[in-house]
């Protein structure tokens, strides 16, 4: 087999979308007769609107992909260095490429592990190697081999190889790989292309028309034109980029709307829910918070701009952006600055909504948290942290040690644990013998993507943290504290709870009450599980607990049936301590599942014990 010739350059940029890409030679029934470089040009010429479908054209047919094999990113890594050790230096780029077609064919690996390991691969000539992944990102024929390009471009392309590599990324599954190449040489078509194949919103379209267009004009007006809710789960940073957003903002620092959809972004960035919070990988973040800090106070003071100034202010404080290169000083000044901006009381009317409501609320509760100094010399600072209930509305416990965050410098990928469950079960308290803690899951679940644990201990006067398990990265150090200090600083965080709000707060006390009288739950033959408040009422709380058959006996059969209850306890109004009491002493007469909800377990244990199981939708 030997690869095609090389192709024409396309233009430096994506087409605009009136025009049609480079012709290409109608596309052959063979995936062996055409490049896919070409069959992509091919497919995109056909479009009638000359758009990529929701992720991307798909592949031709061709061999079938090898099943996944039962092998170690090691062992795959072996079997591609082997199958590729003198292929990539050979200096003629036609030969080479035709040698890789050949070798990776024997590779019973499906195409995207071929790339992942030739991103590992040492490589002793450089040169050769990025003319050989030219050669087979222009001219290869499998998906393999175009994977071995792409990995060689990532580490070894130039901006010459942009046109070639966007062309490529309108294949289906080639989205991802070509956006991690084209992000070393140019971040708007990365941005672009992704945000093309991937957020498939028709609302974008204008937006993204306008930017491939180089319209500043019309990118202004359709960037600051989507609805207000308008948003990019996973996708803000690729919105700043695709739009240059600081670019934008430089141009128009006094344009209202501008720095509303740039808070929004920016906020958005900072978010550590469902991805690496991705403020740590926007280029200009700095330079655009500045701007943004400069000029917060033109856009109307709504309700809801001065709740994302709050969060950015927690996130500067506390969260991902304090762990941007700041140089000494300027973030307390940016913070400042947030915090001289004049409140203004909510429009008539608003409060008469109660999500807007607890919104003002939590505005209130926690309006001073991100402003306040630290003492000098603070070595461990304990931040719990209420998010926007107009937003997410969570709860996260944040670790700062000299002022850095550690769940989003150590790991990055979710937020820190509750404080129900880091500080009042005393988890982090240092006694005679080690602890291992969690200290933040992944936003996908611990058995997916990991979680952070730290071993704790206590040596003489000091209390240490380390034997780090799960950390992105290299092993983080051991910290050692003071042990007085620490100890103040957990009876401070413990003790200062201004976060909370009153049906948080009344969840404590039931928790606590059934934490110190664990019978009240026991003699029913039950178990107790999560206290806390609802996600989609924070003004109701849960009592969650398992009923096993026998366990109050002793007998429990742990292979028997089971069942998992909730107990919706709406507030009351009347004071939290005594409706804490009250739910308390309830327990303490009246078996709860004569009133609670079943909420897990499976249609046949509660059949088999008498307990109809929710229809749900």
């Amino acid at each position: 087999m030997s690869a095609p010739e090389e192709r024409t350059a396309p233009t430096s940029r994506p087409s605009p979308p009136e025009t049609r890409a480079p012709q290409a030679t109608p596309y052959a029934s063979s995936a062996n007769d055409t490049s896919l470089y070409d069959y992509a040009l091919f497919r995109r010429g056909i479009e009638p609107d000359g758009r990529v479908p929701a992720r991307g054209y798909p592949l031709p047919d061709g061999p079938p992909e090898p099943g996944r094999p039962r092998l170690t990113l090691r062992e795959a890594q072996g079997e591609v260095a082997s199958a590729l050790a003198d292929t990539l230096a050979d200096p003629d780029p036609a030969r080479a490429a035709a040698a890789v077609h050949l070798r990776v064919r024997s590779l019973v690996m499906p195409h995207r592990t071929v790339r992942a390991c030739v991103l590992r691969l040492p490589l002793t000539d450089e040169a050769a190697a990025r003319r050989t992944g030219r050669r087979l990102v222009r001219t290869g024929t499998t998906a393999a081999a175009v994977q071995v390009g792409l990995g060689l471009l990532s580490r070894l392309g130039e901006p010459e190889d942009v046109p070639w590599l966007t062309v490529l990324g309108t294949l289906r599954g080639f989205e991802r790989p070509v956006a991690a190449a084209l992000d070393r040489l140019d971040r708007q078509a990365a941005a672009l292309l992704m945000l093309r194949t991937r957020l498939r919103d028709t609302a974008l379209d204008p937006l993204l028309d306008a930017v491939e267009a180089g319209d500043d004009q019309a990118t202004l007006a359709a960037l600051t034109g989507l609805p207000p809710d308008f948003r990019t789960m996973g996708y803000a940073r690729r919105m700043a980029e695709a739009t240059d957003l600081h670019r934008l903002l430089r141009a128009h620092p006094r344009h209202p709307a501008l720095l509303l959809r740039a808070a929004g972004l920016l906020r958005r960035m900072a978010d550590q829910h469902d991805v690496r919070a991705e403020i740590l990988d926007y280029g200009p973040a700095m330079e655009t918070y500045e701007t943004l800090i400069g000029h917060a106070d033109l856009p109307e003071p709504t309700p809801a701009y001065r709740a994302v100034l709050l969060s950015i202010a927690l996130d500067l404080h506390s969260g991902p952006a304090a762990l941007l290169g700041w140089r000494p000083g300027r973030r307390e000044v940016l913070l400042d600055a947030l915090g001289r901006l004049p409140a203004a009381p909510p429009p008539d009317g608003v409060l008469d909504d109660p999500a807007e409501r607890r919104r003002a609320d939590w505005t209130a509760r926690t309006g001073r948290q991100p402003f306040r100094v630290p003492p000098d010399g603070e070595r461990l600072r304990i931040e719990v942290v209420a998010e926007d209930p107009g937003d997410r509305g969570g709860v996260e416990t944040r670790i700062l040690v000299d002022g850095r965050p550690l769940v989003p410098a150590l790991f990055g990928k979710g937020v820190g644990e509750s404080p129900e469950r880091l500080l009042d079960t005393g988890l982090l308290r240092a006694g005679a013998e080690p602890r291992e803690v969690r200290l933040a899951e992944a936003y996908c679940t611990e058995g997916c993507c990991g979680a952070l644990y730290v071993t704790i201990r206590r040596e003489g006067d000091e209390v240490v943290w380390g034997d780090w398990r799960g950390a992105v990265g290299p092993t983080p150090p051991e910290y050692r504290f003071d042990a007085a200090a620490y100890d103040a600083e957990l009876e401070r965080a413990d003790r200062d709870r201004p976060w909370s709000w009153p049906a948080r707060s009344a969840a404590k006390l039931i928790a606590d009450g059934l934490r110190d009288r664990p019978d009240l739950l026991t003699r029913w033959d039950a178990l107790r599980g999560w206290v806390g408040t609802a996600w989609d009422e924070p003004d109701t709380v849960v009592v969650s607990f398992t009923y096993w058959p026998g366990l109050a006996a002793g007998n429990r059969d742990p292979e028997g049936p089971w069942l998992q209850f909730g107990w919706r306890i709406p507030r009351d109004g009347t004071p939290i301590e005594e409706q804490a009491a009250a739910v308390l002493d309830r327990l303490a007469s009246t078996d709860p599942k004569s009133w609670a909800e079943v909420l897990g377990g499976s249609r046949e244990h509660a059949e088999r014990l008498g307990y109809p199981w929710p229809e749900r939708g």
